[in-house]
């Protein structure tokens, strides 16, 4: 691929001082207008050392408000980013809707300078490349515009960089031993970072090579690209904004369903699920207690070693209004260390949250290795809240389910446990417990009149829920319906499953 750049191109002074007159004051425009659509954009600088991405970014950032873009240079992983999924310090580096992200390079040192360092194992490169598309697959699906720059030069002409740098005190600290090995090495690098751009070019994000010998022209070509990219955004998002208001004249339900999307058959979400759960488990108090103290004093010790394993776990708890997830998430910690393990309670998502992708929250707080990250409530608001409120469109909630299992998959691959609970009660018995907590002015505050007006809608939620489950329970991230019309019973059930789910896990990697 690289091999056909003609890398001879260049750009006379007043030629160039010519077209950044006019790129510059249409990109300070396209700017305020992704602002006030609400378009979040996402910029790229890859390439060999010394191609010239600093500069370039400068060139970039120039015309722009610097109140509306954020620039990151992407370095080796430090320790601590080093403990959190390969994404994690990426997704929490998305931008919110109208902001610009620059990266000076991103997540293509994983498999680019990680590669050639031989950090990956060949079946880790196959996942980088995988996780990689889907990330960027997500975010543009959302509505990020995404755009990849490729800083190609020569071998010589990068020798010669280095030589330059190197000979100004000043400078010589910008190149680095690994700088210059990846030189002595070019033909296998650039084999490298061929592989990179053919496995990662897609057409919802594709590459952009520059041809960036002469920096006069690469900057020229990195504005004008930008430029067609900012503008055909906006013109499709205008376009969507026209054709929102032609459907609103139209049912919901004839929107269009997405591509990764194919309709439950009736009979399979009728027989399916919840229907199956036996809510009449029940324990005594008697072998409640006995029950419960064994599993926490084995909880006790698993947390310990999942600290030392450097084992990451993430548990996820939905379930019925009353349905008993509180009790079940104190009876699992009171035998967790408190400096190990958080409880993320998720509300309505705030303004900040709303204008990022709706996995972003969630992002923020997974665990580090050897941590427990615990959420009441979780990012399955999206096909189930969120579905039935119409808080979000008929295919949004659709394309979700496919991009919660990505997103569970790279937890998991990255080492996690993670687990999902259903906790599930009968209509009668959830009846019961509002009206309990009613009567009991300590337990008042957990009741409001919105979990009254979500009973009223409990077969559109029974629907949702069967098709969640059936959707989204995998190997790597199960679905556990606990039967909860028993509260002794469901807090046995749920520290049970985690307790299991460890020692597997600590056996399996013995």
């Amino acid at each position: 691929m690289l091999e056909q750049i003609d890398l001879t191109k260049e750009m006379g002074k007043e030629e160039y001082k010519e077209k950044m007159e006019i790129l510059e004051g249409t990109l300070s425009r396209l700017q305020r207008e992704c602002r006030d659509l609400g378009i979040p954009v996402m910029i790229l600088f890859e390439g060999f050392g010394a191609a010239g991405k600093g500069v370039q970014i400068n060139k970039l950032i120039h015309p722009l408000d610097p109140r509306g873009f954020k620039v990151f240079a992407i370095k080796q992983e430090s320790k601590e980013e080093r403990m959190y999924p390969f994404l994690w310090r990426f997704w929490t580096k998305t931008p919110e809707k109208g902001r610009i992200a620059i990266f000076d390079t991103s997540w293509y040192r994983r498999v680019s300078v990680d590669r050639f360092e031989e950090k990956l194992s060949p079946e880790e490169l196959m996942y980088a490349y995988q996780e990689i598309n889907t990330f960027e697959k997500t975010l543009t699906d959302d509505g990020a515009v995404l755009i990849k720059f490729f800083m190609h030069i020569s071998r010589k002409e990068q020798k010669r960089r280095f030589d330059k740098l190197l000979d100004n005190k000043e400078t010589a600290w910008r190149v680095s031993k690994a700088d210059l090995n990846r030189n002595e090495e070019y033909g296998t690098y650039k084999a490298m970072l061929e592989e990179m751009l053919e496995k990662t070019e897609t057409e919802c994000a594709p590459w952009t090579i520059i041809e960036a010998m002469d920096r006069r022209f690469a900057t020229v070509k990195i504005l004008s690209s930008v430029i067609d990219s900012l503008s055909e955004k906006i013109e499709e998002v205008k376009a969507e904004k026209l054709a929102k208001e032609e459907r609103k004249k139209v049912e919901a339900g004839a929107e269009t369903e997405t591509k990764e999307y194919e309709p439950l058959p009736k009979k399979v979400l009728e027989s399916s699920t919840l229907s199956k759960a036996d809510l009449t488990l029940a324990y005594t108090k008697e072998e409640y207690k006995k029950k419960l103290k064994d599993l926490q004093d084995r909880m006790a010790i698993l947390h310990s070693e999942l600290y030392s394993r450097r084992i990451p776990v993430v548990l996820g708890f939905e379930g019925w209004d009353a349905g008993g997830k509180g009790g079940a998430i104190k009876r699992l910690t009171e035998a967790m260390d408190p400096r190990g393990y958080v409880v993320n309670p998720t509300a309505a998502p705030s303004v900040v949250e709303k204008n990022h992708h709706y996995l972003w929250r969630f992002w923020k707080d997974m665990p580090k290795a050897g941590h427990v990250a615990i959420f009441d409530r979780t990012w399955y608001g999206r096909v189930m809240v969120e579905r039935i409120e119409g808080f979000c469109t008929k295919e949004e909630w659709q394309r979700a389910y496919k991009e919660i299992n990505d997103m569970e998959a790279h937890l998991a691959h990255s080492g996690a446990i993670v687990l999902k609970f259903w906790m599930h009660i009968d209509k009668d018995e959830q009846e019961r417990r509002f009206k309990e907590r009613m009567e009991n002015p300590e337990k008042q505050w957990k009741i409001t009149d919105e979990d009254w007006r979500n009973r009223e809608k409990w077969d559109q939620y029974e629907e949702a829920v069967n098709e969640m489950v059936i959707r989204t329970s995998t190997s790597y991230a199960p679905w556990i319906i606990v039967e909860g019309n028993d509260k002794y019973y469901a807090r046995v059930k749920v520290l049970e499953s985690v307790v299991n789910a460890i020692e597997r896990r600590l056996k399996e990697s013995k």
